[in-house]
């Protein structure tokens, strides 16, 4: 039985991951979900799971070597599936010190304590083993909006956010690795993620709950900047794949096809809960356009992001399947379905964060 480490699996694309590993392999794979539960880390989001013999949860900070080591040391580790982060481009603006701890240090203690467990004494690594590091898109920077340009794993790298930065260090780090080492690992640079268990911070959730709730949607600048969105899903697929299939020392790419700016994200949503919402709901009369609140922009904030994702579909046969206008229906339908989990994750502290951003009373 293959067994997987998976870093910051409470989180949202990481217990996505977990969902649509077991959904796919069942009861042949066997996962260790390591998370130290920051505000954005959610048990709830796996509580179907957290019986099984096969998938084990453990409290622990990715930047303890000591914790992460005795892991490697107890448990015969197979994968690594490298998401834990902190994520939040605002959050990165205000407290960037925390950015570099978690995602810098704490992706070299991660290197580390696999590179120690698989190494044999001739420096070569023990057959099988694989350490796949999840990144983001932003780590290219701003690309033009004339539409006729898009990021490419050739393309330079050009942070603007001290997130982006700090994954940009991180994604230097595992090539440092590749490169001297030889540790055998892959690296993924996705575009924007939507779908289930996603925290309200982030735009589609936020939209979503601010406009079942009769409150104001915040959107930055003139609105017209542009993200290319992926369903959580479809990344999933690509992880696993690049996993299986993906050559050592690569970098893959995974976007969506789906290069949208944010107004006309947070307009389809409006439209899509107008029409998704019976006429006997209450909640149906207070979403509308009449909304929309444009907020100060977000300092050094990238206009244009897009993914080319041919080399990930030549390499290892993945492209995105779920197109938006369906996938943002299934991600309306789960919220709908999980109110009393919206619920939970809304407490005063993630208020206080919200009204600090945004500047709303």
């Amino acid at each position: 039985m293959r067994t997987y480490l998976v870093t910051g699996g409470a989180g949202f694309i990481g217990s996505n991951f977990i969902h649509y590993m077991f959904n796919k392999y069942d009861n042949d794979i066997r996962i260790i979900n390591v998370d130290v539960l920051t505000y954005a880390g959610n048990l709830e989001n796996l509580k179907d799971v957290e019986k099984r013999d096969n998938y084990t949860f453990i409290k622990a900070d990715i930047c303890d070597s000591e914790a992460i080591g005795k892991i490697f040391e107890e448990n015969d580790i197979d994968r690594v599936v490298h998401f834990a982060a902190e994520s939040h481009v605002d959050r990165s603006i205000k407290n960037p010190e925390v950015f570099v701890q978690t995602n810098v240090i704490g992706t070299a203690v991660m290197l580390n304590c696999a590179k120690k467990s698989w190494e044999l004494p001739d420096g070569s690594f023990k057959e099988g083993k694989k350490f796949l590091h999840v990144s983001t898109d932003e780590v290219y920077g701003s690309l033009p909006e004339d539409k006729t340009s898009f990021f490419y794993e050739t393309t330079p790298y050009s942070p603007h956010s001290p997130y982006s930065a700090s994954k940009a260090g991180s994604d230097m780090l595992v090539k440092a690795y590749m490169d001297t080492y030889k540790f055998p690992a892959n690296i993924t640079n996705c575009s924007n993620n939507y779908g289930p268990y996603q925290f309200p911070e982030k735009l589609i959730p936020l939209i979503i709950n601010n406009a079942l709730s009769g409150k104001k949607l915040p959107v930055y600048g003139d609105g017209k900047n542009v993200r290319d969105w992926l369903y959580v899903e479809d990344h999933a697929k690509a992880i696993d794949m690049v996993m299986e299939k993906g050559k050592l020392f690569e970098t893959y790419n995974v976007g969506g096809h789906n290069e949208k700016q944010n107004i006309e994200i947070v307009n389809i949503i409006i439209e899509t809960l107008q029409e998704m919402l019976p006429d006997s709901d209450p909640r149906k009369a207070h979403v509308n356009t009449d909304l929309i609140t444009y907020v100060e922009d977000r300092k050094g904030h990238d206009r244009r992001y897009a993914i080319c994702p041919d080399k990930i579909k030549e390499a290892v046969g993945w492209e995105p399947s779920t197109c938006f206008k369906d996938g943002i229906k299934k991600t309306i339908a789960w919220f709908f379905e999980n109110e009393e989990w919206m619920k939970n994750v809304i407490n005063k502290d993630y208020q206080k964060y919200y009204e600090s951003m945004y500047h709303m009373n």
